[in-house]
């Protein structure tokens, strides 16, 4: 490989740092205390026996499961087993009811099947738009399960969905990649903060 080459993709590798900082810079100014809010409304959620779902697509779909093995297992010290599912692992439903009835269905339905009042749905998309999360957040709420929506690009869909009750982070971006960032911030930040109420 020539050096001008070589030169071109550190640059590139450069900008990606420094576009990542600068987008987490400016989660900061504006998310924390939603943060808070939802750190509080999950630990009262699974203080009283509730639990956790969350659900995405892509990176997203990642990024609920990275979260429920973070409560189920442990983030960063040992505790109890906290009561959390991905919504998106199980291929027998999600090709079922993808075939049975719609992709855009394959998170509602299992909200519906395995939520109750007081449980909350963690929506994830960087676009805020995705079809299937939104059902199953219109689902959600329908059912007193309380909202923690991930989201960029201004929030899309998801964010007419909301209401004060809600609790929306919005990665200040349009970039999938810099949102995903932000969101793996987000998500640990929510682990973090769930620990220190609990164990501190």
């Amino acid at each position: 490989m020539d050096k001008d080459t070589l030169e071109r993709l550190r640059a590139r590798a450069s900008q990606h740092f420094l576009d990542s900082i600068a987008v987490k810079q400016e989660a900061e100014k504006i998310l924390p205390e939603q943060v808070a809010r939802g750190i509080v409304a999950m630990t009262d959620c699974l203080r009283s026996g509730g639990k956790v779902m969350a659900c995405g697509n892509g990176g997203s779909a990642a990024d609920a499961q990275h979260f429920a093995a973070e409560l189920i297992g442990r983030f960063e010290r040992e505790r109890q087993e906290l009561a959390a599912i991905a919504l998106t692992t199980d291929t027998s439903i999600l090709t079922a009811v993808g075939n049975d009835y719609s992709y855009d269905e394959i998170f509602s339905k299992q909200v519906r099947g395995l939520g109750k009042k007081g449980d909350i749905l963690i929506g994830i998309s960087t676009s805020g738009n995705s079809k299937n999360v939104v059902k199953a957040i219109e689902a959600a709420k329908k059912m007193g399960v309380k909202i923690i929506a991930l989201t960029g690009n201004g929030g899309g869909k998801i964010a007419g969905l909301l209401d004060a009750d809600d609790i929306h982070l919005c990665a200040p971006s349009t970039r999938t990649a810099r949102i995903q960032e932000t969101h793996l911030v987000l998500l640990h930040a929510l682990c973090d903060g769930v620990d220190h109420l609990l164990l501190d």
